[in-house]
């Protein structure tokens, strides 16, 4: 008995010692850190993901696989000016017309007008048109077949483009955040009670709507100019934009023009005569012969007054 007493106590001895190597309670502070530790670790890789953009999956995996990713959609404005030469301005006007309605698009305004040119008048025009984006360098080309094909009969030719992918861009992220707020405001109208909040709400409510209108007008304008290109068109007349032609000298054809000068002087003087002859001089008579009589009157009566004194004095 007293062996196995005293191995008990042995045993016991043993056990305290090996606790007493062990490491230390924790106590509640440092159990709260070494949870808090373990909590931050677990949602490390949690807040990771939610911090990065939707796109980077996608993009590592096309870098892994080889490929580029691609480019976000671009916003881009084209417009046109163009003037060209024509035989017949008001014809070619309309053409264009009809050309831009044939592609999709619609005529914007149009303009035809008469100029004198060396005494001589003459018709102009000009026209802009609204043609799907796709279909701009194919209506150029239509446009620039009204000509008659020779190089200088597209006297100017000028195609802009300008990028509005940004702006684009800021105005939709723009609207984004106008709508949540409108939101917001919604619910906070929804749980409001007094009637002052509910009326605070809704004047926040209408400046943030009419925000959200303007916005959005913005952003139609942009579509619609980057779906629809505009070409603005000058029309001239053929005659007028020819250059000026230097020919040779030709006596013969400067004696004939001089002699043909002569007889049209000649037949001018000629029918001024004749208009001198049948018509100037029978007015002269007739109102001549009562000018001459009240002259040769007045003459007589004064030749009578004169006697009279002198035979008096």
């Amino acid at each position: 008995m007293k062996k196995v007493a005293l191995l008990v106590t042995l045993f016991g001895m043993l056990i305290v010692f090996t606790g007493c190597q062990t490491a230390p309670v924790a106590t509640p502070a440092s159990a709260f850190e070494s949870s808090k530790g373990n909590e931050n670790y677990t949602n490390a890789p949690q807040q990771t993901a939610m911090e990065m953009p939707a796109e980077a999956p996608i993009y590592d995996a096309a870098l892994s696989n080889g490929e580029i990713a691609s480019e976000p959609l671009r916003l881009v404005i084209r417009n046109a000016d163009l003037m060209i030469i024509v035989s017949n301005p008001a014809s070619a006007t309309q053409a264009i017309g009809r050309i831009a309605e044939r592609l999709g698009g619609y005529v914007v305004n149009s303009n035809i007008w008469q100029s004198n040119y060396n005494g001589q008048e003459h018709p102009e025009g000009s026209v802009t048109v609204r043609v799907p984006a796709e279909k701009l360098n194919q209506a150029l080309d239509e446009i620039k077949g009204l000509t008659n094909g020779s190089e200088g009969d597209v006297l100017n030719e000028n195609i802009s483009g300008q990028d509005v992918t940004k702006e684009y861009t800021d105005l939709n992220s723009r609207l984004t955040n106008l709508e949540d707020a409108e939101f917001q405001l919604r619910t906070i109208m929804d749980e409001a009670k007094k009637a002052e909040d509910v009326l605070n709400v809704f004047n926040q409510l209408n400046a943030y709507r009419e925000q959200i209108e303007i916005t959005k007008g913005q952003i139609q304008y942009y579509e619609e100019a980057a779906a629809l290109s505009s070409i603005s068109v000058q029309v001239r007349w053929k005659e007028v934009a020819e250059p000026v032609m230097i020919q040779k000298w030709s006596p013969g054809i400067t004696a004939s023009k001089a002699m043909q000068n002569l007889v049209d002087t000649m037949q001018s003087l000629a029918d001024a005569l004749i208009w001198l002859a049948l018509l100037v001089l029978p007015v002269l008579l007739v109102l001549g012969i009562p000018i001459l009589l009240v002259v040769w009157l007045v003459r007589k009566v004064n030749k009578r007054s004169q006697k009279k004194i002198g035979a008096q004095t």
